[in-house]
């Protein structure tokens, strides 16, 4: 992968939606911090992050994490962990897999038409020309 000039940072692409405030953006993005060493291979400005909650503090409360990357599909977490700490966890460890799972999946060893390059071509058999070997070894 070519180095990114401008790599994506949660504290850079992070959004919060509903139920959270701005004053709760900075504590989510400590939290989604181990997120940065995967996000830095895409463009931040190609790159979105937004972080909602629905019934936040009650028994059904919904944290959604949905990720927005240039060329790729929208990648939408869930987690329905009682504990806002928990849940918000919850949907960023979700996150890491599934782009480490798309990552995987783009590499030429998991692309079947990029695995089945033709064979080189065979091997040119040594000139077995008696005359020539013994002309060569005088």
């Amino acid at each position: 992968m070519s180095a990114v000039t401008n790599p994506a940072t949660v504290a850079e692409c992070l959004r919060v939606g509903a139920g959270f405030s701005q004053g709760d953006r900075n504590w989510i993005a400590e939290q989604f911090g181990t997120l940065d060493s995967r996000l830095a291979g895409f463009h931040a400005d190609a790159t979105e992050l937004e972080v909602s909650v629905k019934d936040r503090e009650a028994r059904g409360q919904k944290v959604t994490l949905e990720c927005w990357i240039a060329g790729r599909q929208k990648i939408v977490t869930t987690s329905t962990e009682e504990d806002l700490h928990a849940a918000l966890n919850d949907v960023r460890d979700d996150l890491r897999r599934r782009l480490n799972d798309a990552k995987t999946r783009q590499e030429p060893r998991h692309n079947k038409h990029l695995r089945d390059v033709p064979a080189p071509a065979a091997e040119v058999e040594p000139d077995t020309d008696p005359a020539r070997a013994e002309s060569e070894t005088v």
